[in-house]
């Protein structure tokens, strides 16, 4: 999975006047990349139990949502486009990684996410 992580994902990174035209081939290139990163999450998560915690929130949270698809999700234009990927990230997350939070807080590798939503 780590390999997956640091070698399979590559989701480039263009102006927002390139990726504004959904029609154009590197929004189409870019969009492509970013589902492939979010199934490699929902993935990644699906071994949480089985792999220890702290490892698949490292590899899931810390490298693959904040390190490439939040670059990603801030990049793309607030409305529609950005609640459906918002969406499809949180759909990932395991319930009981939030069990034990008091209210208003979340885990530490989610702060940037949860600004994000916040706006």
């Amino acid at each position: 999975m780590k390999k997956s992580v640091e070698e399979d994902v590559f989701i480039p990174l263009y102006p927002k006047s390139t990726v504004e035209d959904k029609s154009s081939l590197r929004s189409k290139f870019q969009e492509r990349r970013f589902w492939s990163a979010v199934k490699l999450l929902s993935n990644v998560v699906l071994w949480d139990g089985i792999v220890l915690e702290d490892k698949v929130r490292d590899l899931g949270l810390s490298k693959l949502l904040n390190r490439y698809l939040l670059l990603n999700i801030l990049n793309t234009p607030l409305g529609p486009d950005n609640i459906e990927k918002c969406k499809k990230v949180v759909a990932c997350l395991p319930e009981r990684w939030f069990q034990d939070l008091k209210g208003g807080s979340t885990l530490p590798e989610l702060v940037n996410f949860s600004q994000h939503l916040l706006q």
